[in-house]
């Protein structure tokens, strides 16, 4: 019989600086307004973004300057591994582990490169083993908060008593670019923040729940909706399709069929913890998974508080819905580049 993994721990962390919206707002505008013809009809998605504030790792003026490759990746090296560290240890502390207990580590990050990945580089500070297993995934953008976990649910499942450590860490905030004159840079200025998630899983008992199961689904032909342009300034965010549109029309019918072959169906979900992506694509999902509107109220907090951290940001939903009180069943959701959708399922530890 295959054996069940527990979620025995889950743990957030964010950078120190707090971005108020209207700070934004008002230095994209100085930076834009007078050479971006079209800046003054897009400016109003700093106001319907959702966003209140959200944290960086630099302070606003940083990104001010115009910057390349290495300032992007020295901040990424310095600031990613901070945050890991952060959330890791948050998360061993609240489940009563040490780093030296980590059989496996799985880092999710799509907003930095780094050979060695981010898990060796802090190894020595946070005191793994030497013989922990590494698994660095690059690539999986927003749902990899979700893929990730399923991830390491697997690896923990493939080695009954060992502990998972999973971590996604995003900065989503390096992506700001001076030099793009496009709507999908301002939508990114809107939205973007960062922050780190660790959550530890093992096939013990006890934890805060048990993991179902989880699947993908990948849409053909639509490799521009979402994504990184790479050039010699780093990366810039391709936003080509309506996502919000996209999703209202296609979510529904990709969880459905995610849950169902895992022998679930959409109606045995108590709350589905989504990706708190926008303001619209809230709505839109909403609207696919047939929740009445308002719903995904957590949805909305987090992206108030946080704004959109890309892989982490399900995890941050997924805490306030565990502090508020874990329903009996939760699947998480959230889309990535590919286009993916991606689902994990949660059943409450009783």
């Amino acid at each position: 019989m295959t054996p069940s993994v527990a979620l025995l721990a889950l743990a957030t962390a964010v950078p120190q600086h707090v971005l108020l919206q209207t700070d934004v707002a008002a230095t994209a505008r100085a930076l834009f307004a007078s050479r971006f013809a079209d800046y003054d009809r897009l400016a109003t998605v700093f106001e319907t973004a959702g966003v209140t504030q959200r944290q960086a790792v630099r302070p606003i003026a940083w990104y001010a300057e115009a910057r390349g490759w290495p300032e992007r990746t020295a901040v990424y090296l310095e600031a990613g591994g901070a945050l890991f560290v952060d959330a890791t240890r948050k998360a061993l502390r609240a489940a009563g582990r040490t780093a030296r207990d980590v059989d496996t580590i799985v880092t999710v990050s799509s907003t930095g490169i780094a050979t060695p990945s981010l898990e060796a580089r802090v190894l020595v500070e946070l005191g793994f083993r030497s013989d922990v297993a590494r698994v660095p995934v690059f690539g999986l953008g927003c749902a990899g908060g979700v893929s990730g976990l399923s991830i390491a649910a697997r690896l923990a499942q493939a080695r009954p008593g060992s502990l998972v450590l999973f971590v996604a860490v995003e900065l989503c905030s390096l992506a700001f670019r001076l030099d793009e004159f496009t709507k999908a840079n301002v939508v990114a200025t809107a939205l973007f923040g960062d922050g780190a998630a660790a959550c530890l899983l093992s096939t013990a008992t006890g934890g805060l729940a048990t993991i179902d199961g989880g699947g993908e689904h990948t849409w053909p032909d639509t490799l521009d909706i979402m994504g990184w342009n790479v050039d010699p300034q780093g990366f810039g965010v391709i936003f080509a399709r309506a996502i919000p549109s996209f999703a209202a029309a296609k979510m529904g019918a990709a969880v459905a069929g995610i849950l169902e072959r895992i022998a679930l169906h959409p109606r045995d979900v108590d709350r589905f913890v989504c990706h708190a992506g926008g303001t619209k694509v809230i709505t839109a999902l909403e609207t696919s998974l047939a929740l009445a509107p308002g719903s995904l109220d957590h949805e909305r907090g987090v992206l108030a508080d946080h704004g959109n951290m890309s892989a982490p940001t399900v995890l941050f939903v997924l805490e306030r819905v565990l502090r508020a009180g874990l329903p009996r069943r939760v699947v998480l959701t959230a889309m990535g580049p590919g286009f993916t959708a991606a689902c994990v399922a949660l059943t409450r530890t009783a």
